[in-house]
């Protein structure tokens, strides 16, 4: 890598970020096609959120992504909004053009390409996602687009499952007949339902965490992800009971490669990028 006057900078924002996998495999897919940049990570403060999306404009910073806990706040620092961030309510992706800033998110399309390793069609299928945080608003704006048949999201509280619901009527009109709120001690109930099971929650970052539902009912038939980036102990039976399952590096990789190919104009090398991160 040589550094000059016209190297361009992107780079990562969060708190904390020294963990972040990003720097790793954005930096690989800049040095293969030969493109003059660097991408760094940047630890911010979300007391200092505000200026940090600024300095943006004063150090011609070309792009950044964005990470925890920043990705909802941070729409309200930027000049414009793409028409998936009206509905997710949060980014993870700004492109900085002569000082003009256009927030994206690139989770949704990250999910779905990494899902699509698994199954490639998910046309009419039936999802059961746990979590109704940020990940799992972009998870299911993608599950929409892509027409599956039904959705049961569970979470702790179910007022907040509703709520995304009655948001994401205002865009997805036929939302409410597709997806059904559920409690965590109902999903055992739901299971034989579903092909697809999505954990977007931190339950299994550690090995101690208490398991969401019986994981000894899975079926060889179900499809699991896990977007933590390890094997949880879901996965684990998940791999025990011969499903098809993957955690939350395909994901990671897919909305990296998407916001590369915003920054640059250029299509992403994700073959590189997972050979970066020993996941080819």
């Amino acid at each position: 890598m040589i550094l000059d006057g016209q190297t361009k900078v992107y780079g990562i924002f969060g708190y904390p970020v020294k963990h972040s996998k990003s720097p790793t495999f954005q930096t690989a897919a800049f040095l293969h096609l030969g493109i003059n940049a660097v991408y760094v990570p940047f630890e911010v403060n979300p007391d200092d959120l505000e200026k940090a999306v600024e300095s943006l404009k004063v150090l011609k910073i070309a792009g950044v992504n964005i990470t925890i806990p920043h990705k909802e706040n941070v729409i309200n620092y930027v000049n414009e909004l793409s028409e998936e961030i009206k509905v997710i309510k949060a980014a993870n992706t700004i492109k900085n053009t002569d000082g003009y800033l256009i927030a994206y998110n690139t989770d949704w399309i990250g999910f779905i390409e990494g899902l699509k390793e698994l199954e490639t069609n998910l046309e009419g299928k039936k999802v059961l996602v746990i979590g109704a945080g940020g990940s799992s608003r972009a998870i299911i704006y993608g599950l929409l687009k892509e027409n599956v048949d039904k959705i049961y999201l569970a979470n702790r509280t179910l007022q907040r499952a509703e709520k995304l619901i009655r948001e994401y009527k205002e865009y997805f009109r036929i939302v409410d007949k597709i997806i059904t709120p559920i409690s965590l001690q109902q999903i055992e109930t739901f299971l034989n339902d579903v092909d697809i099971i999505v954990n977007t929650t931190s339950v299994g970052l550690n090995d101690e965490d208490f398991p969401l539902f019986d994981y000894n009912l899975l079926k060889e038939s179900h499809i699991v992800v896990d977007i933590i980036y390890k094997e949880t102990k879901l996965l684990k039976v998940a791999k025990e009971k011969g499903c098809k399952y993957q955690n939350g590096f395909p994901m990671l990789i897919y909305q990296g490669a998407k916001s590369f190919e915003i920054w640059t104009g250029q299509k992403a090398p994700v073959e590189i990028m997972k050979k970066s991160l020993n996941l080819e």
